[in-house]
């Protein structure tokens, strides 16, 4: 008799019995799916891992400590067997067959009635593949797919033409330090999705370049400002955009709210009355030091690291940061928005206590092909901006966890 291919479906298990035979890698792996189903969920099982034992811990699943017995899964919706012990395996699977339930087996799938697919998600889509070819299965194969879709879907490759989602509104997306590798899997999917994009210099460039034509890229620095300040127009244009009915994407470098008066524009999203998604984004103050070999902590050198605006030098009055604080720290300092102002602050912090000899390290173009890295001390800091022409975008790194890594390339 020829063998036919699996019928596929979705179980929904909230509030039903599932038992699940055995407390091994098997189980791990496939009870937290379980537990999202909303399932109620019966582990028999002598022995569990760390970690499905923590999830009984928190009365996620019940456990009973004892090997299978007949009559375990005479109450049971779904069955998944994964014990080490074949016989109890199979008089499983025979109860399983004697009272219908659906089961699951990991050491002989032909045995089985039911299989788990390889399964991942991105954004309300589950995707699920099954092999068809049951004589040439291969678990790597169909994971293998399962990823090259949910990765397309993800980073927005994989759309359907005529029913291309659309988030209305607006959402302010953390781009990340540049590299465009870098942005949230949410993030490349929201610019997927976007009718409009209003950018600034320090969003990662290259991802602009893979929007399709029709949606509108605006540079946030070319807005006619009229009688607005430069943020007000930012502000107006995502406003006006959003209440046309286009999905629009504010695209801004590092997370919005390090820096990058993020909180500015959601809250006038808010007094306009318009829907406003934040996705962060992975901040320069940790990924270019990061990216340079740097750690901006360190077991036995730096136990905290305080990230400061240099955008506005210490001995202006308008300066909010408390440096000599700073210079009293023993951890690391990290500093953006400082090239123009690193020789102040340099003086300021020697001023204030902190050693002229503390390592300094400046990062230009971080995460970038065109990334690199100088190197000083807090008393050269500020000639070696200029010998060495480093210009913005550059993150600057105080402390002694500049010299923790391997000394960069001269």
């Amino acid at each position: 008799m020829a063998e036919h291919p699996a019928y596929p479906v979705g179980l929904r298990l909230t509030g039903r019995r599932v038992v699940v035979l055995g407390g091994g890698q098997v189980a791990q792996r496939r009870l937290p799916a379980l537990i999202a189903a909303g399932a109620d969920i019966l582990l028999v099982s002598p022995e569990a891992t760390p970690s499905v034992e923590a999830m009984a811990d928190a009365g996620e699943i019940t456990w009973h400590k004892r090997p299978y017995a007949d009559g375990d899964l005479a109450d049971a919706w779904y069955a998944l067997i994964a014990t080490s012990d074949h016989e109890a395996n199979e008089s499983a699977s025979a109860e399983a067959e004697r009272h219908r339930v659906w089961c699951v087996r990991s050491d002989d799938a032909d045995q089985a009635t039911a299989w788990t697919p390889a399964t991942g998600h991105s954004e309300g889509v589950t995707v699920a593949i099954l092999t068809t070819d049951t004589k040439s299965r291969d678990p790597r194969h169909t994971a293998a797919v399962r990823d090259a879709v949910v990765e397309g879907l993800r980073d927005g490759s994989l759309v359907a033409p005529h029913h291309r989602t659309r988030t209305p509104g607006v959402a302010l997306v953390g781009g990340g330090p540049g590299d465009p590798d870098l942005i949230t899997v949410r993030g490349r999917r929201l610019l997927a999705e976007a009718d409009v994009v209003i950018t600034d210099h320090l969003g990662p460039r290259d991802l602009l370049a893979e929007l399709p034509p029709t949606v509108e890229v605006i540079d946030a620095a070319k807005l006619p400002y009229g009688r607005f300040m430069a943020q007000e127009a930012i502000n107006n244009a995502l406003i006006e955009h959003a209440k046309e009915g286009k999905s629009v994407v504010r695209l801004k470098g590092g997370d919005p709210f390090v820096y990058g008066r993020g909180m500015e524009e959601v809250q006038a999203l808010a007094e306009a009355g318009v829907p406003c998604t934040v996705v962060p984004g992975i901040s320069s103050s940790i990924s270019v030091p990061g990216a340079a070999g740097i750690p901006v902590t360190h077991r036995g050198v730096a136990h905290e690291f305080t990230v400061v605006s240099g955008h506005i030098a210490p001995d202006d009055e308008r300066s909010l940061v408390d440096w000599p604080s700073l210079a009293r720290l023993t951890g690391t300092l990290v500093v953006l928005m400082g090239v123009a102002t690193i020789g102040k602050v340099a003086e300021t912090l020697i001023a204030h206590g902190k050693s002229p000899d503390t390592p300094v390290a400046l990062i230009q173009e971080g995460t970038m092909a065109a990334q690199r890295r100088v190197d000083a001390t807090l008393a050269t800091a500020g000639e070696t901006v200029l010998t060495h022409e480093v210009k913005p975008p550059a993150v600057i790194v105080i402390g002694e966890v500049v010299k923790v890594g391997p000394h960069p390339p001269a």
